[in-house]
């Protein structure tokens, strides 16, 4: 039986649990984040996606990771309240990961075997969006926003499948 997204599992930023299975049904945008990057303003803009399209089942699940310029250097606790303060993001947060190389959480690993390497992040903010059957829908680029209308047609299509 080949893989999917839901039988992949996190760590929640609050050190729980956080197995993907819970969001079968959903389509899914699993993005790594970090803090001090110039786009970390996308938070804002996924915050805003979370909450107009959250209701049809949409999940976001913000990864921190620090594999790029070093530029998500906190612990789980400052990771979370950077992301509450600043842009009351609301969205589910994994614990730190690793997004590539020979660390990678198995999720990215997993991507990167079935679409290439070209898949994988390059930098911080790289988006992936999974239909509601965990199976891959599609990748964005860092500088993809949150809300370009290619990615947003894609979420629509992902949560009509």
């Amino acid at each position: 039986m080949s893989k999917t997204a839901y039988d992949f599992s996190f760590k929640s930023i609050d050190g729980k649990p956080l197995p993907l299975s819970e969001f079968k049904g959903k389509a899914l945008l699993v993005v790594n984040v970090a803090s001090q990057c110039g786009l970390t303003p996308q938070y804002s803009g996924l915050e805003a996606l979370w909450k107009q399209k959250g209701k049809d089942g949409l999940v976001i699940l913000g990864v921190p990771a620090n594999d790029f310029g070093a530029q998500e250097p906190g612990t789980e606790n400052e990771i979370k309240t950077f992301c509450e303060t600043r842009f009351n993001v609301d969205f589910p947060m994994a614990a730190k990961e690793h997004v590539i190389g020979p660390d990678a959480h198995p999720l990215y690993k997993w991507v990167a075997s079935e679409l290439g390497e070209a898949a994988a992040p390059k930098w911080n903010f790289h988006k992936y969006l999974f239909n509601k059957d965990g199976s891959i829908a599609g990748t964005f680029g860092s500088r993809t926003e949150p809300n370009d209308a290619a990615m947003n047609a894609e979420i629509d299509a992902a949560l009509k499948k």
